[in-house]
């Protein structure tokens, strides 16, 4: 197999910056998360339990890494505790929260309050424990980014209900989680595909005790390859393999903030998706939503 790390940094000696590789596959990135705020909301109406989904989205990437963790086992043990558990929150903690939101609320609240609000979550968990100020030339760009995001979900014209208001509050939740998980990420000192081996390893580890004392529910040998065929590709080859390593790349190149704010395109690209694809609205509150979403990303890429 080859060394996915080393093909990236040859690229410093070719055609392309470091930058402009960073920025290449964070935008692969963003598609991928699009595509994760479908499929979270597509767990409910499956017959897959979101534990099922779970393994499908940890087990993938360590089969497909198995290469890669002889030569990274000296680096992995090296990495402190309190950063492996902040990486680990990104993986089974980070994925029954947000399922859980998911299946109270659309695909647009799940995109817009996860992947839109990761920026503040990021700038809010450096500042409390790092004590990093977020700089006054990225505060109008942020907050056009939490007005994109309350415009994306006020677009919805769905009713609030006691239901809806606990599936934000999930979400929210699994934004701050995401949050410590990017902070996490750039903390451990190790290469992109090493982070992504640390979530994918020690989350099935948590996620295997869990179904084995019966914490978690599990429908396994109750569903088809075709009905699981679509959390393959999306949650275990995409998200679990594809965001898992490129994000942690694209923080190595670019930086947590700036790829955190990237990452915000995610939930107007999925309240596009969903419009063909789940049937749900593009109302004038949501193409608003997304178009200030986009011009606080751009903004925020200009420091």
């Amino acid at each position: 197999m080859t060394d996915v790390t080393s093909d990236f940094q040859a690229s410093k000696n070719g055609l392309l910056a470091p930058a402009t590789t960073g920025y290449l596959v964070l935008f692969v990135v963003v598609l991928v998360w699009a595509g994760f705020a479908l499929t979270m909301r597509f767990i409910g109406a499956s017959p897959l339990a979101t534990a099922d989904v779970a393994l499908i989205r940890f087990v993938l990437p360590i089969v497909a890494l198995l290469p890669a963790i002889p030569p990274r086992l000296a680096a992995l043990r090296r990495v402190r505790p309190r950063d492996v558990a902040l990486v680990l929150l990104g993986g089974v903690p980070f994925f029954f929260i947000a399922s859980e939101g998911a299946k109270a609320t659309s695909a647009a609240y799940v995109g817009a309050l996860i992947a839109g609000t990761s920026p503040l979550s990021v700038a809010l968990l450096a500042f409390v424990f790092e004590r990093k100020a977020v700089p006054r030339k990225r505060w109008l760009p942020l907050l056009l980014i939490v007005v994109g995001v309350i415009g994306i979900v006020v677009g919805q014209q769905q009713a609030v209900t006691t239901e809806t208001l606990r599936g934000v509050g999930l979400l929210l939740i699994a934004s701050l989680i995401w949050g410590a998980y990017t902070i996490g990420l750039r903390r451990t000192g190790i290469d992109a595909i090493a982070n992504g081996l640390l979530l994918s390893i020690g989350s099935l580890i948590v996620l295997l005790a869990l179904i084995l004392t019966g914490a978690v529910t599990t429908h396994l040998g109750q569903f088809s390859w075709h009905e699981a065929l679509p959390f393959i590709l999306v949650q275990g080859l995409g998200v679990g393999l594809v965001s898992t390593v490129g994000y942690a790349f694209a923080i190595s190149r670019l930086g947590t903030a700036k790829s955190a704010t990237i990452g915000s395109l995610a939930p107007a690209l999925a309240s596009l998706l969903a419009i063909p694809v789940l049937g749900e609205p593009l109302t004038l509150a949501t193409a608003a939503g997304i178009l200030v979403i986009t011009t606080g990303v751009i903004l925020a890429n200009r420091h």
